[in-house]
């Protein structure tokens, strides 16, 4: 490609950096829409020159639909694993190719893989940032993270080893009980957000898994890392949130057509609860209705149950859902 030459004038660059005519969006609605945060937004525009809000009329800083459209794009590529100081400093016939082939492809077959050299988050400094700054400083260096390593490594060599990292040092009495807590919240809406571009427009196909925990699980951080690897593999999924009663999990599972019920347990359930509320719910759902639990409970690790399938680290799911799509998907052998 010729990247000395000067950019189409209907090129999505061109098109986002020329005036529309067409009202403005505020920064926030942008922040909004795409998930990039308002610091993020201007710390690029300081730093690589994009993205230029406009001026309306009355002289208001704004965002055109076609620069907020890219931006979109532009999130989902970093989801993929992509570097903001790479991508943004692409020529823009190159930043347009880039993006023009991430708009063809559903924001499910956006996966990318992790580069080993790409560092996951250091729990230390994590640790850190939440004592330091509270649950607006963890969110910016989540975030930060997030960018670094694209979601699924984000969750599975970020998230997982931090969360733990966090509960011991709530045990050993090194955080708070509410600094706890200010984690989970931060780590959870960092998550969802993060989530919205895979879930907008996404093409997703079998299983459709019910998320949730049983009663006596309080903690929801487990499912929703969960449902963040079941989206990337464009799995249909119901979150439910936690302490579902069993009977709710069974009439959910009934009414959406539910093919697997994913469960999430922390060590904090006692064995002489969990193990019984599995084997309640398996009895209560259709036999081809799936169970799947993971989490960091050990009595997990030996149930051997017809239907229950025992996932004991999050890399798993994708091998779980590939299994079942050759062996339960319509059609399968």
């Amino acid at each position: 490609m010729d990247t000395s030459a000067p950019p189409s004038p209907d090129s999505p660059a061109e098109h986002a950096r020329r005036g529309t005519g067409e009202p403005l969006l505020p920064i926030a609605a942008v922040e909004r829409e795409t998930g990039l945060g308002k610091d993020t937004l201007r710390a690029w525009e300081r730093r690589y020159g994009f993205p230029v809000p406009e001026r309306d009329a009355a002289g208001v800083r704004g965002y055109p639909r076609a620069l907020v459209d890219r931006l979109a794009l532009i999130r989902r590529a970093l989801l993929a694993g992509e570097r903001p100081g790479r991508l943004l400093a692409l020529p823009p016939e190159q930043l347009d190719a880039v993006l023009s082939d991430m708009a063809a492809r559903p924001p499910a077959a956006v996966r990318g893989s992790r580069n080993d050299a790409t560092p996951s988050l250091d729990v230390a400094d994590g640790i850190a940032a939440l004592r330091a700054g509270g649950a607006d400083a963890l969110r910016h260096w989540l975030t930060s993270g997030l960018a670094r390593t694209g979601l699924a490594a984000f969750v599975v060599d970020g998230i997982a080893p931090l969360s733990a990292a966090v509960g011991d040092a709530w045990v050993d009495g090194r955080i708070a009980v509410y600094e706890e807590h200010l984690y989970s919240e931060a780590v959870q809406a960092v998550l969802r957000s993060a989530l919205l571009p895979f879930q907008a427009g996404l093409e997703a196909r079998g299983p459709r898994i019910l998320l949730t925990t049983v009663p006596g699980e309080a903690h929801g951080l487990g499912i929703l890392m969960a449902e963040a690897l079941m989206t990337l593999e464009a799995c249909r999924c119901l979150a439910l949130g936690p302490q579902t009663p069993l009977a709710d999990i069974a009439s959910a599972a009934c009414a959406h057509r539910i093919d697997v019920v994913a469960l999430s347990f922390s060590g904090s359930l006692p064995p002489a609860q969990a193990v019984p509320a599995l084997t309640e719910l398996r009895a209560r759902l259709p036999a081809h209705v799936a169970i799947w639990a993971g989490g960091g409970l050990p009595a997990l690790l030996g149930l051997r149950v017809a239907g229950i399938r025992v996932i004991s680290r999050l890399s798993e799911i994708g091998e779980a859902v590939a299994g079942w799509r050759r062996d339960c998907s319509p059609g399968a052998d």
